[in-house]
């Protein structure tokens, strides 16, 4: 490859991202006679990947068809401390078992996107584990503390006399690490994650390493429009949730963030995008579209064409669904077992909570007694939310 092919395969490959650093230095890696290693860090601090996610799974996927391999980074070490990043509080530190869990659902998840031939799969706790204090002190004489504080989240937690404690110092500094570890020629991450990014070229410059180039890739609103897509806080799209749910979530979000799901998720023209903002296209036609696209992605032709069914029947038709689960009863049972047992709760005190809330309702009428039992062929549909229904029989 020659340097102008080189210029012009670094300008393609950093479509959609929101900066990098640099397009002269990929262009220069580019030129190498071997295959680039690209680095995706994530913490495994939800057993599950959401909507989010895959804008970044997805960059590293057309590197992945450029013939470059992807290094997935589980950073089952470094979820012990917390990821500060974008925090006012400090984050509570996950336990090993609890890491553990949520590192096993993320190799499948992320094969969904990914090309599994082209993807090394590592855990950073491979080298943190045996780091002794003498070489963490090495690798942090590094890094100054004044370059630490920095970091915009740090800055303003101090600025407000928050408290600010010496393991959240040290992330950016281990995470820095993985890219001396893994002789990263490219990591890629979420705008909230440059600092930590910059850290790595940094610390790789410091070993003797070429510093790696950074990629940032835009980060995603949540359902509420506002706040970034976050398992934790309760406004995701997780991509193994079921199909139906999936539909009904992404029918719920704005006219202006539907538009910028389809820029960002969907992968269809700016022909009809432009038809959607320009009200060609109905608004409600284009987010049925749209959630039918993301569902087809992760679950396939069918269960997309089951989910816009399943909502059409039961949101605009006011049916409940032919395909709604049938639980057949014998003797009298609780309302918060049959929660539980139909996994429309996960628990009794959630379906406690969900009672509390009014979002339980039984043949249309909501549910305001705890204790409520259901007596066999004297009720038949249990809803739960907006999304979960089943028939109940004798």
């Amino acid at each position: 490859m020659n340097q102008d092919e080189a210029r012009e395969r670094a300008k393609t490959l950093s479509n959609g991202a929101v900066e990098v650093i640099s397009t002269g230095e990929l262009a220069e890696k580019l030129m190498l006679a071997r295959p680039l290693r690209i680095k995706l860090g994530m913490d495994p601090t939800a057993p599950d990947l959401h909507l989010g996610h895959t804008v970044v799974l997805k960059k590293l996927r057309d590197f992945q068809r450029a013939g470059h391999t992807v290094i997935f980074l589980v950073g089952d070490f470094t979820a012990m401390i917390g990821d500060p990043t974008g925090r006012s509080e400090t984050r509570k530190p996950l336990s090993r078992s609890e890491i553990a869990a949520n590192a096993e659902t993320y190799r499948g998840q992320a094969f969904k996107i990914l090309d599994p031939e082209r993807t090394e799969v590592r855990f950073n706790s491979e080298w943190m584990d045996q780091m002794g204090i003498a070489r963490l002190i090495e690798v942090a004489a590094h890094l100054s503390v004044a370059r630490l504080l920095e970091r915009d989240d740090f800055e303003k937690r101090l600025a407000r006399e928050e408290p600010l404690f010496l393991h959240e110092l040290l992330y950016p500094l281990i995470q820095g690490y993985d890219s001396v570890a893994l002789q990263a020629d490219l990591e890629i991450g979420g705008t909230d994650q440059k600092f930590n990014m910059l850290v790595g070229r940094e610390l790789q410059r410091a070993f003797g390493q070429s510093p790696q180039v950074v990629v940032t890739m835009p980060l995603i609103e949540g359902l509420d429009g506002v706040r970034k897509m976050s398992k934790s806080l309760g406004n995701a799209v997780g991509i193994t949730e079921p199909p139906e749910e999936m539909f009904g979530k992404l029918m719920s979000v704005s006219d202006p963030l539907m538009v910028r799901y389809y820029r960002m998720l969907a992968g269809v023209s700016e022909a009809e995008i432009a038809a959607i903002e320009s009200g060609a296209t109905h608004p409600m036609e284009a987010k049925k579209r749209l959630a039918t696209l993301i569902v087809e992605e992760y679950h396939g032709t069918a269960a997309a064409r089951a989910a816009r069914e399943y909502f059409e029947t039961k949101f605009q038709r006011h049916e409940v669904p032919g395909n709604a689960p049938v639980y057949r009863i014998s003797e009298p049972l609780w309302i918060c077992e049959l929660m539980k047992q139909l996994r429309f709760a996960s628990s009794t005190s959630e379906a406690r909570r969900l009672i509390a809330q009014g979002a339980v309702r039984v043949d249309g009428r909501v549910v305001t007694d705890v204790q409520f039992r259901f007596a066999p062929g004297e009720h038949g549909v249990l809803e739960v939310g907006k999304r979960r229904v089943a028939r109940i029989e004798r």
